[in-house]
């Protein structure tokens, strides 16, 4: 009997931090950059207040939460695409650019949903060399090619934390042909305070061939809820919304980032902790001699290679610990972890920890 064949798609599976080992629950999870201090009160009381509304599909279109967006950041609400996760974004993107024969291209380190969607569709994905875990104008150019129909770009970029500066990005615009579609990931855009960094949505809003991914997963710690949206050229967004699934946004996360967006105050509180905490535990770090590209997202990297503890052995003894945090053997980043900066207790115990197992 012959059955139905899915068609052959050559693409890795993302793999997802770890919230299980061994088969018990770790009370610390610091594997997968989530919120240190959880959503905003107010978004969770918006959440709350859906009740029997269950029942009712969302609006499909998040007309009123774009009109929210398009305010808060100054916006064209007709410019702006929601979708579940700032991922179904690249999902879009990729679905509406992407086919065999097209090339994309993203720095050696980057974020590895943009390579899984680029292949789901055929492309074939070039990198672009990064020193010293930072990606270069140089060297993304240096990939490009008549093939090429993207290129990716998070900035700050995970798993790394680095950054470009607004000179180089704007640099890299206007060095890729017109034809090449940019794509940055803003993701983590609110922790950066550097008066030398521009986020993408501050850089080219007004572009044509730029579009701007960001995500409510993060500091707003709405992850549960899949939320992100997209800002990009009239024309593209256009397209992007023939093809979005309908209801894709459900109505309790259209609700509680509307809540969360407008919570200025929670968020501010959430970028003091995040520093506070940074300090706090690169101090033990340097002090350890583990070597890290200290950043000021919400992550770190940290590499073991300058002392006598392999990530593997730190890893395990976190997660023995009850501590879980992000192996980086997936992104080919050898004898490295990445870390969430977690709430106050999350961290304290981290750091007591670490302590403990390089005996300082």
């Amino acid at each position: 009997m012959k059955l139905p064949q899915p068609r052959k798609i050559i693409a890795e599976k993302y793999v997802a931090g770890l919230s299980l080992f061994k088969s018990r629950r770790s009370p610390i999870k610091l594997s997968a950059n989530e919120s240190a201090l959880g959503p905003s009160p107010k978004a969770v009381k918006s959440y709350s207040s859906i009740g029997k509304g269950f029942v009712r599909y969302p609006d499909s279109d998040g007309t009123y939460f774009r009109k929210v967006l398009a305010k808060k950041f100054k916006l064209k609400r007709d410019r702006i695409i929601l979708g579940s996760g700032s991922d179904q974004i690249f999902e879009l993107i990729c679905k509406l650019f992407l086919s065999k024969g097209d090339e994309v291209v993203v720095s050696e380190y980057s974020f590895i949903i943009y390579r899984i969607y680029s292949r789901m569709f055929g492309a074939k994905v070039r990198y672009a060399k990064e020193e010293n875990f930072t990606p270069s104008v140089e060297t993304i150019i240096n990939c490009v090619n008549k093939k090429t129909k993207i290129v990716f770009l998070a900035n700050p970029n995970n798993p790394t934390g680095t950054y470009l500066n607004k000179t180089e990005v704007l640099k890299l615009r206007k060095k890729l042909r017109s034809d090449i579609l940019l794509v940055i990931d803003d993701a983590y855009f609110e922790y950066i305070k550097d008066p030398e960094y521009s986020s993408g949505i501050d850089l080219f809003s007004k572009s044509e061939n730029v579009i701007v991914t960001r995500t409510f997963s993060k500091i707003y710690g709405l992850a549960g809820l899949r939320i992100g949206w997209g800002y990009g050229p009239k024309k593209i967004i256009k397209k992007m919304y023939e093809i979005k699934p309908p209801f894709n946004v459900s109505r309790p996360a259209l609700f509680a980032a509307t809540q969360a967006v407008i919570d200025t105050k929670w968020l501010n509180k959430a970028i003091n902790h995040n520093n506070f905490w940074a300090k706090k535990i690169f101090e033990v770090i340097n002090e350890i001699g583990i070597a890290t590209n200290r950043t000021n997202v919400n992550f770190f990297l940290i590499n073991f290679d300058l002392v006598n503890q392999s990530a593997s052995k730190v890893f395990n003894k976190l997660a023995n610990s009850g501590i879980l945090v992000r192996q980086m053997d997936v992104y080919g980043i050898k004898n490295s972890l990445r870390v969430t900066i977690g709430n106050s207790k999350e961290n304290k115990k981290f750091i007591s920890v670490l302590r403990k197992i390089f005996d300082v």
